[in-house]
């Protein structure tokens, strides 16, 4: 009796799991009928990529014009098929932003237009890192000023002086551009006419800026070496953070700037100096001579030593056509012989140093083109080449830990091998 009951209650258990499996199933089909019958088709989610993305529009046709000398805007877009009343109206509408009338010869102008031939938008060229773009909308055409979309890339070159500087830097491929860039970062300290001598060194960190994967100019120097008859001298760029204004400083902090250039031309050959006693080459006769000469084609470029005031332009008998700059700390530069003066150069203009204030000439008591430079300190003549002038003021000091930071990069590279150079920044 005991063992029949025994095996009757192992046949009640799996009898108890398959009324709980039917009593689940039936809970299950009863969920799902209530389910919506739409919610397992899920179109939304899948959208069908030829009706949600667009195709591309045709490419805009781009037409190219040329401003020729006297020719207008007028003379342009009727060439486009535009009315009177509508460059009218642009001229109107754009004027805020930039007048058209002011377009310049040589200047380009590109026209964008559909395939139909209707007109989508302009673009004219300010000036080499801007350009003004037009675009008719609702109606009315809208301007703005946009930066061309440069890419900036870092170099640097090493060279060695046989000749001259610009010799040296065409002779590593770039152009003749950045040895101006060169001298006048050390214009202050070293005359690169009458102080470079063979075997001088430069070194240079320099920005290159390309557009559409084409050189088109030169950025900024960031960094520069220059060995000079044994001595070296280093720049270093600087922005201060607060307000933004930028300046050389060598290693120690020390601006480049100096209170004169060390010459009123860039690179130009030293006939005479300054003298107590010379021959006069026209009178013939001895007298002093206190200032410094020198020879330079006819429309050379004459740049004013340091800021100043300018006190005199105009003829000055012998001196022929000359300009006098007053300076503070009580100095006074006169340059002589000039062919003609910078636009803007009159009595009472205020000039920063490197400013171009006129150009080599011949005029007055001449035997060929040249600058007579002076200076006056203190209503006394002194010799340009001897006089030691002093520094501006130094690299603020809350700024000096950052800067030498960045100086402490550049010096790397500058000792570096040149093809590690190129490793770290080719990508850039």
């Amino acid at each position: 009796m005991k063992v029949y009951i025994k095996i009757y209650k192992k046949k009640k258990i799996p009898n108890r799991l398959l009324l709980l499996f039917i009593i689940l199933c039936f809970s299950f089909f009863l969920i799902l009928s209530f389910l919506p019958k739409e919610k397992p088709l899920t179109r939304e989610k899948e959208p069908n990529p030829q009706k949600e993305v667009p195709e591309a529009p045709p490419p805009l046709k781009e037409s190219i014009e040329t401003i020729q000398k006297g020719m207008t805007l007028s003379d342009i877009l009727a060439q486009h098929n535009f009315s009177p009343a509508d460059i009218l109206q642009m001229r109107e509408e754009v004027k805020p932003i930039y007048d058209l009338a002011k377009i310049k010869t040589g200047q380009e102008i590109r026209i964008y237009s559909s395939q139909d031939g209707k007109i989508s938008a302009l673009e004219y060229d300010l000036d080499d890192e801007s350009y003004l773009y037009i675009q008719k909308k609702e109606g009315i055409y809208k301007a703005e000023i946009k930066k061309f979309p440069f890419e900036i890339k870092i170099r640097m070159i090493w060279g060695i002086i046989k000749d001259n500087l610009p010799s040296a830097v065409t002779g590593e491929g770039e152009k003749e551009l950045l040895a101006y860039m060169i001298s006048e970062i050390f214009a202050w300290d070293i005359d690169f006419y009458t102080d470079l001598r063979q075997g001088d060194l430069f070194k240079i960190i320099f920005e290159k800026k390309y557009l559409r994967d084409e050189f088109v100019g030169y950025g900024n120097t960031l960094a520069a070496e220059f060995t000079n008859q044994g001595e070296t001298f280093q720049a270093f760029r600087f922005i201060y953070p607060d307000t933004k204004e930028w300046h050389y400083f060598n290693f120690k902090g020390d601006s480049l700037r100096k209170e004169f250039l060390k010459s009123p031309i860039k690179f130009a050959r030293i006939t005479s100096r300054f003298s107590h006693s010379r021959l006069h080459p026209i009178r013939k006769v001895f007298r002093p001579h206190y200032g410094v000469d020198y020879a330079a084609r006819i429309g050379t470029e004459v740049q004013a030593t340091a800021d100043g005031t300018v006190t005199f332009t105009g003829w000055n008998g012998a001196a022929g056509r000359m300009i006098k700059i007053r300076h503070k700390n009580n100095y006074e530069t006169m340059y002589l012989h000039l062919r003609s003066y910078a636009k803007g150069i009159k009595k009472r203009s205020k000039v920063k140093g490197g400013q171009v204030i006129g150009y080599v000439g011949s005029s007055g008591e001449s035997t060929g083109p040249h600058l007579d430079y002076r200076i006056k300190c203190g209503g006394t003549y002194i010799n340009p080449l001897a006089h030691r002038f002093k520094p501006v003021k130094p690299l603020r000091s809350e700024y000096l830990e950052e800067f030498k930071k960045e100086a402490e990069n550049y010096c790397f590279l500058f000792d570096a091998p040149l093809s590690i150079f190129s490793c770290l920044y080719n990508s850039i």
